[in-house]
């Protein structure tokens, strides 16, 4: 399958029609069929677009390797890459934080169960 294959296989997989698809990444429902059907290409930005919008794994949008989905979150990929940053000990720092707030959100939301 090729990068207009994964393009409609991710549209199939969201369960969008083309008009839905289409509108959440800024184009017509005339454009994403053009692109489906091999007959206009695809821009840097509709890339981008369709992995931002639908948690896409760039990789394997263009190519077909690795997982359809990313894994992370557009939050996770930030604090990643604010983290490989830091220094050593300011990592630590931040796991220690990110440990007592894990306790935190835990006790609260044993206390504010239904």
């Amino acid at each position: 399958m090729n990068i207009f294959g994964r393009i409609r296989y991710i549209r199939k997989t969201k369960k969008l029609n083309q008009r839905e698809f289409a509108k959440r990444i800024g184009l017509t429902q005339t454009s994403l069929s053009m692109i489906e059907l091999e007959k206009s290409n695809l821009t840097e930005k509709n890339i981008k677009l369709i992995c931002a919008m639908f948690a896409v794994n760039e990789e394997w949008l263009r190519s077909g390797n690795g997982e359809m989905f990313d894994t992370m979150t557009l939050y996770q990929k930030e604090l990643n890459t604010v983290f490989v940053k830091l220094n050593v000990d300011t990592q630590k720092l931040i796991v220690d934080i990110a440990k007592k707030l894990l306790k935190i959100q835990e006790k609260y939301n044993s206390i504010h169960q239904f």
